[in-house]
């Protein structure tokens, strides 16, 4: 029969059973039992494993709902009360909602702050950004790629190749965290600024394990005649939640995903001062992308209004809780963490002093159903070859894990980690031998199995898909 979803607005009187297959109401698993196949085995990929990658979470199931509506099917360039397409009265309302929810949820004042959310994620807002604020080769300075900042705050490799957008279009010079503490060099970063004059600075990391001195970037830029700019994707949920300083009071602009610790679907968010509005709205559309994906702009409403809610709160708290633990386990078994520990949801383990490379930990974890992924650490020179691999509590903490449980995690690492070193010490050093001598290891299937068994004992969010 016609899905239920439907049949509150259509008319069964003139209901025509040929029509069912023609109008797609056929189900997924009639349709393509492949894809079928692949949604199921990779729901018990994430089920049966440990998820620490920092940028990554598990949604709700009223948020994949969303995710799933009809709201797909509308197309609506345009802005509210300003469309190129008819039929869009209800995404206006939606879009309009969306905003005054994202405001609401960072205690922002409508009069003073607005905020576009069609960004189909963080690379595309924080381009729209630059293509609002800068003209090609304006100069910029963001934290540079191997101190833990993000490709899109500009990145040239050490013979000069432009790797992103951002660095092919504008002129980047990247400040750095302090190579002994790991902490960001604002002495530095002043004496920089002063020289380089930048028209953006950019402050807001993809890999930095510690909170932001926000007042002092304010100070900066302000000394160096420059707009200032925080990509929050990472950490926005906690700054949402309280338990991060907020960049909001001193920057011109704000960027975020919405799918890290915001714990909603994959998009992006653009919080400006009204003055940079318009210029803003038009570098979204139709300066960098066609009409917002609206099914995702429904499913990060919810996850917005989600966020709002004291649980929301709670579990922001112990994402924090569970970095320091895993933190602290982790040097409680003699190993390094960058800055000597954790402010916010992730951990930045060096690994160079067990002789080993973030590449090979990776590949290790990912035969004993762990998934990280391996970060450049300070001092860092090759990022395909790094010193170190990136840990974040968000994903694990949606499904319920607590300090104890990240107790565990850290063993299961330490074994990780040992298990490298002993194959290393067989393969030698190339990772292409490192990777052939993984294969058959029973040890590894041994350890894979504890881990599975220990991550099943926790619930998925997401309801039964």
């Amino acid at each position: 029969m016609v899905n239920s979803v439907y049949r509150e607005c259509y008319d069964d009187s003139h209901y025509r059973p040929e029509f069912e297959g023609f109008i797609g109401n056929r189900p997924l698993e009639e349709v393509d039992p492949e894809v079928v196949t692949l949604i199921r085995a990779e729901k018990q990929r994430q089920a049966g494993g440990l998820e620490l990658i920092a940028s990554e979470n598990f949604t709700s199931r009223a948020v994949m709902e969303a995710l799933g509506s009809c709201f797909t099917n509308k197309y609506s360039e345009g802005y509210p009360g300003k469309r190129y397409y008819g039929g869009t009265e209800v995404v206006d309302e939606l879009e309009r909602l969306v905003q005054q929810r994202a405001l609401s949820l960072f205690g922002l004042d409508p009069q003073e702050w607005a905020v576009n959310v069609q960004p189909y994620s963080g690379s595309p807002a924080n381009f729209a950004v630059y293509t609002a604020l800068l003209k090609p080769h304006d100069r910029i300075m963001g934290l540079g790629l191997p101190s833990g900042g993000h490709l899109t705050h500009g990145f040239y490799t050490a013979k000069g190749k432009r790797i992103s957008a951002t660095s092919i279009y504008f002129e980047s010079l990247p400040y750095q965290v302090h190579p002994q503490t790991g902490y960001v060099d604002y002495d530095r970063l002043e004496e920089l600024a002063l020289l380089y004059r930048p028209r953006l600075i950019i402050c807001g990391a993809s890999a930095y394990a510690r909170d932001w001195d926000y007042a002092r970037m304010r100070e900066i830029a302000d000394k160096a005649g420059a707009m200032l700019m925080c990509d929050m994707a990472h950490y926005s949920g906690l700054v949402a939640a309280g338990e991060l300083t907020s960049p909001f009071p001193f920057c011109d602009v704000v960027t975020t995903t919405t799918h890290k610790s915001l714990r909603g679907p994959r998009q992006g968010m653009i919080f400006c001062r009204r003055q940079y509005e318009t210029d803003i709205n038009e570098a979204v559309f139709p300066g960098c992308q066609g009409g917002p994906h609206n099914a995702t702009m429904a499913a990060l409403g919810v996850a917005l209004k989600e966020a709002m809610t004291p649980e929301f709160r709670a579990y922001q708290q112990q994402v924090r809780a569970n970095a320091k633990a895993l933190a602290g386990a982790l040097q409680a078994r003699g190993y390094t963490i960058v800055t000597g520990g954790t402010d916010n949801h992730l951990v930045l383990w060096d690994l160079r002093p067990e002789g080993l490379t973030g590449n090979k930990v990776q590949k290790l974890c990912d035969q004993i159903n762990i998934t990280l992924n391996m970060n450049a650490v300070p001092g860092d020179t090759n990022a395909l070859s790094p010193g170190g691999v990136r840990l974040g509590t968000p994903a694990l903490t949606s499904r319920g894990f607590r300090e104890k449980d990240f107790e565990q995690v850290a063993e299961f690492l330490h074994q990780a980690v040992q298990l490298c070193l002993k194959i290393q010490k067989d393969s030698g050093k190339k990772l292409a031998d490192f990777e052939r001598a993984l294969e058959g290891r029973p040890e590894l299937a041994t350890l894979r199995d504890q881990v599975r068994a220990f991550a099943l004992r926790f619930p998925m969010p997401g309801g039964p898909r």
